[in-house]
């Protein structure tokens, strides 16, 4: 497929600088475009590229100065990585609308059903009462257990298994190897020392907008569910506990844990490998830093890190008296020296 950079222009709202006519097919970072090919400029440090680069257009900064002429056309917009994500999110969903169908080896129960464009990949699987919404994507080797629905235009990549009676809204991706609503982890001790497994029988809840990366785990909840609000992003190999609750537009990024019926407000943040505890609670804006082990409720807009995670930038001075720590010592040592010879020659 060619776009002419006027018809890209109209979709990131951007203004052409050079010859509207001219097509790209595909894209290409900076520093390795070819002609036919589009690319953005954002980050500073990627600036000498800008005026080698062989890309035939180039999305751009509406306030950027440029030091010498080039020869590629230019579409200017105010924020360039920001338009550039919502051309490939438009490419993608143009790519993504050719697929239609169910292919063959598939099951599909008698009572399942979906909606308009519709794409069910081989040895999918769709159990009883599965609902799936418009334009939503099933990918091959999808699992759908019994009465979960799946809203319009989602995307769920090859592998997942989603349990049953889970709910899911619309325009959510899930990428491979994903797990949602398998059991949460509740065992009641025994006089005798075993461990009775404790039945969870509610469910998960994904909301609009979004998007759960690879190989990530989200158990159901004991009694009620495990809840991700609209517009929360989840990275790789992260796991979510029972009854947790993930408010809108939270991210967290790879490999960290949240323990069971843990809450967490707007737009929380959690870096890598992060982990916390159960029943508590982190306010709206408030951040983790990575490897940080939360122990305690945070309030918003707080920023915490380490292991018991504390105030950031009390941590931040500590780090620094840390290592002063060796001079500090040399000094202690030579006023020690000091003193011992000053006693010594008032008492001689």
């Amino acid at each position: 497929m060619q776009f002419p950079a006027g018809q890209i222009a109209l979709i990131v709202n951007g203004k052409v600088e050079g010859d509207p006519a001219v097509s790209v097919g595909s894209f290409g970072k900076i520093e390795e475009a070819r002609e036919g090919q589009l690319t953005f400029f954002a980050n500073p440090k990627y600036e000498d590229f800008l005026y080698t680069t062989r890309a035939s257009v180039i999305i751009i900064n509406a306030d950027y100065a440029l030091r010498e002429k080039i020869n590629a056309t230019l579409i200017r917009v105010p924020d360039a990585y920001s338009a550039f994500a919502t051309l490939l999110s438009k490419y993608q969903e143009i790519v993504q609308q050719q697929l239609t169908g169910v292919q063959e080896p598939s099951y599909i129960a008698k009572t399942a059903h979906y909606g308009d464009q519709v794409f069910i990949g081989a040895f999918a699987y769709l159990g009883e009462n599965v609902s799936l919404g418009n334009n939503t994507k099933i990918f091959p080797h999808v699992f759908i257990g019994n009465n979960t629905s799946i809203g319009d235009n989602c995307i769920i990549h090859p592998g997942v298994k989603i349990y049953h009676d889970c709910k899911i809204g619309s325009n959510v991706t899930i990428h491979a190897g994903t797990v949602i609503g398998s059991d949460g982890f509740g065992f009641a001790p025994q006089a005798d020392g075993t461990l009775k497994k404790v039945p969870q029988i509610g469910n998960v809840v994904i909301e609009d907008q979004v998007e759960i990366g690879a190989n990530a785990t989200i158990d159901r909840a004991t009694i009620g569910s495990t809840l991700i609000k609209s517009g929360a992003k989840l990275d790789n190999l992260i796991q979510i506990a029972h009854n947790v609750e993930v408010g809108n537009y939270s991210v967290i990024a790879a490999q960290a844990g949240i323990s069971g019926s843990t809450k967490l407000g707007k737009g929380v943040m959690i870096g890598g490998q992060a982990g916390l505890v159960g029943h508590i609670q982190l306010g709206d804006g408030a951040k983790v830093n990575a490897q940080s082990g939360v122990s305690k409720s945070i309030e918003a807009g707080k920023a915490v890190t380490g292991s018991p995670a504390y105030d950031y930038t009390s941590a931040l001075r500590s780090q620094a008296i840390a290592r002063k720590l060796p001079d500090l010592e040399k000094r202690i040592k030579e006023l020690e020296a000091l003193i011992k010879q000053l006693l010594e020659e008032k008492i001689s």
